[in-house]
């Protein structure tokens, strides 16, 4: 069961793993939209969309509704949302402790020319 869990979570992180896709996550975190509406607001090519969409549903991440002759795209699960929010809250401490230790290191070296 283990095995299956962290292929599970293996094969998930792979999907995301694109930027495009992250961008797709996050603009359905907002609601649901058709595939005009995401290529309009990520402003890529339709094809790349598409191609991104179906990595997406392939792996049960996003579904697509059929709606006339579009297809609306939702998140499967709404907790796709509190995970690009810490993914971002670990982006920004990894920034932090960059931008900490970029000061300290312009410190030093202020210290070492004035010595």
């Amino acid at each position: 069961m283990n095995l299956e869990m962290q292929k599970f979570k293996a094969d998930f992180f792979k999907a995301l793993a694109h930027p495009l896709r992250i961008r797709i996550l996050e603009l359905l975190s907002d609601g649901d939209k058709s595939v005009n509406e995401i290529q309009s607001l990520v402003g890529s090519e339709g094809s790349a969309v598409s191609q991104q969409l179906t990595v997406l549903r392939s792996k049960n991440i996003v579904t697509g509704t059929k709606d006339g002759n579009r297809v609306i795209y939702s998140l499967r699960d709404p907790m796709i949302i509190e995970l690009l929010q810490v993914a971002r809250q670990i982006f920004n401490n990894h920034l932090v402790d960059t931008i900490s230790m970029l000061d300290k290191l312009s410190e030093m070296e202020s210290n070492e020319e004035t010595d």
